[in-house]
């Protein structure tokens, strides 16, 4: 299992922006599939973004934070990001960096993936 460690999350005014850091010492990003998820209270996980671990990089976003959200990664210093923009209330939650070795199918399958962190709180008023 990779460790990670995200950070970045905060209180923020609807319209503003964020970005959520993820960072796995020790480890080499560029062999995983890589995701963010995010949990609201009393709600099921939600798959937000991923990176699968294919040739290319391929990216992919759940509907609802499509033209809005950006999922990155620096293979130099091992971060993921996902810088988020006009953020909404109904993108409060906590959200959670996911990493696997193999891919996740579904991606958006919180429990899919064998290495999660602690998670960051959002919320946006």
């Amino acid at each position: 299992h990779v460790q990670l460690v995200e950070s970045g999350g905060d209180s923020v005014q609807a319209g503003r922006s964020l970005r959520l850091s993820c960072s796995a010492p020790g480890y080499t990003y560029s062999t995983y599939c890589l995701a963010w998820s995010r949990q609201a209270p009393g709600k099921e996980h939600q798959g937000v973004a991923v990176i699968f671990n294919d040739d290319k990089r391929t990216t992919s976003y759940a509907d609802f934070v499509k033209g809005r959200f950006t999922i990155s990664e620096d293979n130099a210093q091992n971060i993921l990001y996902l810088q988020m923009n006009d953020l909404k209330p109904e993108d409060t939650a906590k959200y959670y960096c996911v990493a696997d070795a193999k891919a996740v199918v579904p991606w958006d399958w919180f429990g899919g993936y064998s290495s999660r962190g602690q998670g960051t709180q959002v919320t946006v008023s």
